[in-house]
């Protein structure tokens, strides 16, 4: 994964710009915009987060106005408007969950990574976020872990510092 900073102005990679081509053409001369979220998920996928200036780079591409590729990345949550840790832990918040725990693992992840909802950790590898429903009620509290997005059920303190360290040994 690239690394990129707010301010850094963004040169797409050949490779990325080659599959922008294949994605545009899926769709009718004129309505290129159709390729937004696509394109957004390959530049999020290359830098971990979708900066101002890669944003704009889009929009360039794309030949629409800026605006509106701010409009659709930060109306939709699965991209990320700031830099994430390499591992994003995404905590489902939503009623079933909580009734369940949801709340106590998020307070608990808080507490074990040493940082705040939306923060990263300090040595860069974390970072986490309460999200809607991930649709395994039944297995309650549930989270997934980005970048590859696994789903982990029937949560517990334990688990989720198994989960932790299991990660931290990734590296």
């Amino acid at each position: 994964m690239l690394k990129v900073t707010e301010t850094e102005q963004v040169e797409f990679p050949a490779a990325m710009i080659s599959e922008f081509e294949t994605i545009v053409q899926r769709y009718p001369e004129g309505k290129q915009k159709s390729a937004l979220l696509p394109l957004l998920h390959l530049v999020q996928a290359e830098y971990g987060w979708l900066s101002t200036a890669s944003m704009d780079r889009v929009a360039g591409y794309l030949d629409i106005h800026p605006i509106e590729v701010y409009e659709v990345a930060s109306f939709y949550t699965m991209f990320f408007l700031k830099p994430q840790g390499k591992f994003v832990l995404e905590v489902c918040r939503t009623g079933p969950c909580c009734l369940v725990g949801a709340e106590k693992i998020m307070k608990h992840i808080e507490v074990t990574l040493g940082v705040k909802e939306g923060e990263v950790s300090e040595d860069g590898m974390f970072s986490w976020r309460g999200v809607e429903c991930l649709a395994a009620c039944g297995m309650a509290p549930v989270l997934q872990i980005g970048p590859d997005y696994t789903f982990y059920e029937n949560l517990t303190e334990e688990s989720v510092n198994q989960l932790i360290k299991d990660l931290k040994n990734k590296i």
